[in-house]
């Protein structure tokens, strides 16, 4: 099931948390929606900033939940706030279904690019990869 923006109703959002075992509480259901129809990464201090009556902690932990639980995955783009986009279907957030960001220097958006895989490459003997990160940055087709 991809949630894509467009019409969400509250059944496809609880279907999809409970798909990856989380429990559909209010605020899961309001961050789910939130992040679904941005269409775009976001920030904790986004979230904040749409849900202004909502407690910081409980936003917190409502996105740790979701990526623990492989809903989300979180990306450094460089601009020293850690962002959060929806997962693939079938994402385990391991090196080899991990895929491009790009973030604009205008708008200052971060864009998954979903058909394009981060590229294997050889590590050390002995070294174990658990995530990858990869981000062009530039100007988005919104701001050029």
């Amino acid at each position: 099931m991809i949630l894509e923006k467009g019409f969400i109703d509250n059944k496809m959002l609880e279907q999809k948390l409970e798909k990856h075992h989380i429990k559909p509480t209010a605020m899961r259901l309001l961050v789910l929606r939130q992040m679904v129809e941005s269409g775009v990464a976001t920030s904790l201090r986004n979230l904040e900033a749409k849900f202004d009556k909502a407690d910081r902690a409980t936003l917190f932990r409502t996105l740790k939940t979701f990526e623990e639980k492989k809903l989300i995955h979180s990306i450094d783009d460089g601009t020293g706030a850690i962002k959060y986009a929806l997962c693939e279907e079938g994402c385990e957030c391991v090196p080899k279904d991990q895929h491009l960001h790009f973030h604009c220097v205008h708008c200052k958006e971060t864009y998954c690019l979903t058909n394009s895989k981060i590229p294997e490459v050889q590590i050390p003997t002995g070294f174990i990869a658990a995530s990858a990160s990869m981000v062009y940055k530039g100007i988005c087709a919104n701001c050029s």
